[in-house]
């Protein structure tokens, strides 16, 4: 079996959002003092081992859309493209991972990089395969893999995005973890069809995520919040409980991980 068999408790699968701890404007640059806050929080939260994921943010979400590895090639001379596309994005990436490593390092931390570029591949940009053994070899090893969205090969466009969000769900019915924590910089998923003030959906059901809009791939390549409402609804029906909280609110990540009722947007493996 796996490493959550070994481990006295199972993991809480947590994933910050590249919005969270990047600055969405300008080039890319991390947002230090949220991001050094979020690695304490994760860190120092007495409770089960963790299983770190983020974003790509401003490192990765400009360089996947300027050479379209979020859609179809649309000739052979644009794949070739690709190809540069997916190294200059998977560099960029890697800088943001490295300061996320730093932190939890500075924190106090065991973190360990878990690319998995070479471990995970697309078809048509949509997952068909990751290998949770590197993730879960660290966990049984008393190690926080840490993991992040990327580019990776894909059997039909040669490369394409994988997201934070995605690598989530898959990973949720093979590590068993108690509960998945997706932090964001909202509060939540903001009720969808209404015009001025909106606010938070408690529970995140089938027809909720039917009413959130498809995101324009030009604003988000890893498919915005509708992308992230599916994926918890996903990890939902695989047995575990998913919300969606915001990492701008101090303590609400640690308290998360301590399995502590938290403020946001939940996606139940039960009706409530």
């Amino acid at each position: 079996m796996g490493s959550t068999a070994a481990s006295a408790r199972p993991p809480v699968l947590v994933k910050i959002g590249g919005s969270l701890i990047t600055r969405k404007r300008g080039e890319a640059r991390v947002r230090p003092k949220v991001l050094a806050r979020l690695c304490r929080e994760i860190v120092t939260a007495t409770g089960p081992p963790v299983v770190l994921l983020h974003g790509a943010g401003s490192f990765g979400h400009p360089g996947a859309r300027a050479f379209g590895l979020d859609r179809a090639p649309a000739d052979a001379q644009e794949r070739l493209r690709r190809a540069r596309g997916a190294a200059v994005v998977a560099s960029e990436v890697r800088r943001l991972h490295l300061a996320v490593l730093r932190e939890l390092v500075r924190a106090g931390g065991c973190p360990l990089s878990v690319p998995l570029s070479t471990h995970a591949r697309n078809r048509e940009g949509r997952s068909v395969a990751i290998d949770p053994g590197p993730i879960e070899r660290a966990l049984a090893e008393g190690t926080m893999p840490v993991s992040f969205g990327d580019v990776v090969p894909d059997e039909a466009w040669g490369f394409s995005v994988l997201s934070a969000d995605t690598i989530a769900a898959v990973l949720a019915p093979v590590l068993r973890p108690s509960r998945a924590v997706f932090a964001s910089d909202v509060p939540g998923i903001l009720e969808p069809g209404v015009v001025g003030r909106r606010s938070v959906v408690p529970e995140v059901t089938d027809e909720v995520v039917e009413r959130l809009g498809i995101v324009s791939r030009t604003t988000d390549v890893s498919g915005g919040v509708r992308a992230k409402a599916e994926a918890m609804r996903a990890i939902a029906r695989s047995g575990v409980d998913a919300v969606l909280i915001s990492g701008l609110t101090d303590g609400a990540v640690s308290r998360a991980i301590r399995g502590e009722a938290v403020y946001g947007s939940w996606a139940h493996a039960r009706p409530r």
